[in-house]
């Protein structure tokens, strides 16, 4: 999703549905990366999947590969920019390909990206290869195509944006999600300035090339890479913008285009923000309303959002300490809020862990943020929000000031009482973020075929309304609808699944209409 909550905080997990592990590893996949425009070098990699859950899914092989694309596409051209910061120069892109010992009838290969901006797609296409039993792809998909994830720039292997220190994240999260008073206020500003600095001082006029028109260039390199003649993707929240921007530079080269979680890219910063605060604000009503109907399963019915917002009141002032004298302040209680909405799954977790630090015991409420932040045990976070940050900074043209972003504080407070506050000062990310932008194009994708787009009518952070905006956008879009909860939909229901699925493999396109229901 977009930039979101508390500031350079504000990205996600974006894997899918987001119930997946976002550590990246520490370090690149070792392995020298083919010139741009040639073949890459495949090798087997089970130590991937053994990293990330220990053992590969049954009946899969897993190859690795590393190209290079120019840091600077400019103008289109295939083999470095002309002119401009970073000409001549490449990032390495990291590849991964899932291939089942049971394939047959091969379409070619199914491209994903996460969504984040900043989660991996190779550590996703590890996870989707697990099948269905643990919320992966189906057989169907699995068995007619190679299953392709990518790290895109400044992402976990490909040339990882590293720029934000543990410390400054730890705060970060931990801040007052709605900071109220003017020093409070004035701190998160200066904590905002500082991270923009510092990366800024590392990174300096490089910072635009991590925007998502280089990127989706860099996915035809991809495309060509895997030797595919037409591009076969599933993209899901950040990842629908990626692929709405391939839809837009390369129509004539689009096979079928899966885009679940849509981002409208015709949003700026302050209507996208206030966007995703009506829409976390609708699924936290709807995780309130279960609640009361639910008691027994509920530990804080029936008034779930007084005993949440209680809970954050006290976390400002007495925070509970955790067996490692961690203190469970009043950021992390809310971003443990925060990651619980992103499936149904996540609100009986939720409930249990508001009941556990009313009874003094932070470790649930420590789980669900971490598991957002991607923050590790140790204290150590990957590079999501470093490259979030990168991304939907360069991307982003709309600036609002220090006022603005105050005044819109107090006016969501009353319209968005849990989430506005925090999706109003988390602009201050962009705000304070140095460099020049890069934004990606907003048209129609001429000459494409049919583009799905999948919308879910519960989603807190791409919400459902624009998932019509960006069909309308493309021109080609057709809307698929979920009547569910949560981030994303596919491929959780039979009647998603089935819709996806022929188009992927037939180019089926759902019926106008189409609504599948959440059960």
């Amino acid at each position: 999703m977009r930039p979101t909550v508390a500031g350079f905080a504000a990205a996600l997990v974006v894997t899918a549905g987001c119930t997946l592990p976002a550590f990246a590893p520490r370090t690149e996949t070792e392995g020298e990366a083919a010139a741009p425009g040639t073949a890459p070098t495949w090798r087997a990699c089970p130590e991937v999947p053994d990293d990330l859950v220990g053992r590969g899914a049954p009946g899969m092989r897993y190859d690795c590969a590393r190209i290079a694309v120019p840091r600077n596409w400019g103008n289109g051209a295939t083999t470095g920019a002309t002119a401009g910061p970073g000409s001549g120069e490449t990032f390495q892109i990291s590849l991964i390909r899932a291939r089942s010992t049971k394939q047959h009838d091969r379409i070619g290969s199914l491209v994903i990206n996460p969504g984040g901006p900043g989660a991996s797609g190779v550590d996703t296409a590890v996870y989707l290869s697990f099948g269905p039993a643990f919320g992966g792809l189906p057989a169907e998909i699995t068995d007619r195509f190679d299953i392709v994830g990518f790290d895109p720039r400044g992402v976990s292997r490909s040339s990882p944006v590293k720029c934000i220190s543990d410390a400054d994240l730890d705060a970060s999260f931990g801040y007052d999600p709605d900071p109220a008073s003017q020093a409070s206020f004035d701190g998160f500003v200066a904590l905002n300035r500082k991270v923009g600095k510092g990366c800024g001082d590392k990174y300096g006029d490089q910072l635009p090339l991590y925007g998502t028109e280089q990127a989706a260039r860099d996915m035809d390199a991809v495309r060509a890479a895997v030797g595919d003649e037409k591009l076969t993707y599933l993209g899901y929240s950040y990842g629908t913008l990626l692929g709405a921007t391939y839809a837009q530079l390369y129509p004539q080269r689009v096979r079928a285009l899966v885009l679940d979680g849509a981002v409208d890219p015709q949003q700026k910063l302050i209507a996208g923000s206030e966007s995703q605060a009506k829409g976390f604000e609708r699924a936290f009503n709807n995780f309130a309303q279960w609640c009361a109907a639910n008691a027994g399963r509920c530990p804080i019915a029936p008034d779930a959002r007084a005993a949440v917002t209680t809970a954050i009141d006290k976390a400002r002032v007495s925070p509970v300490r955790g067996a490692n004298g961690r203190e469970a302040t009043s950021g992390w209680v809310f971003y443990a809020i925060i990651s619980s909405l992103y499936t149904e799954s996540g609100w009986q977790e939720l409930a249990r862990a508001i009941e556990r630090l009313q009874g003094g015991d932070p470790t649930e409420v420590f789980k669900l943020a971490d598991a957002y932040a991607g923050r590790e045990d140790d204290g150590h976070y990957s590079n999501l929000f470093d490259a979030n940050l990168a991304v939907n900074c360069a991307d982003e043209t709309e600036k609002p000031t220090r006022k603005q972003i105050r005044q819109l504080q107090s006016q969501w407070r009353e319209k968005y009482p849990l989430f506005g506050p925090s999706l109003a000062v988390g602009m201050l990310g962009c705000v304070e973020w140095p460099g020049q932008r890069d934004p990606y194009p907003t048209g129609k994708a001429v000459g494409a075929p049919p583009i799905v787009v999948v919308g879910t009518t519960g989603d807190p952070a791409t919400p459902y309304e624009q998932t019509a905006a960006l069909a309308s956008m493309l021109g080609v879009g057709r809307v698929l609808t979920w009547e569910g909860e949560g981030h994303t939909a596919y491929p959780q229901t039979a009647c998603v699944t089935a819709a996806v699925d022929a188009y992927l493999i037939s180019l089926t396109v759902p019926r106008e209409g189409l609504r599948c229901p959440a059960r």
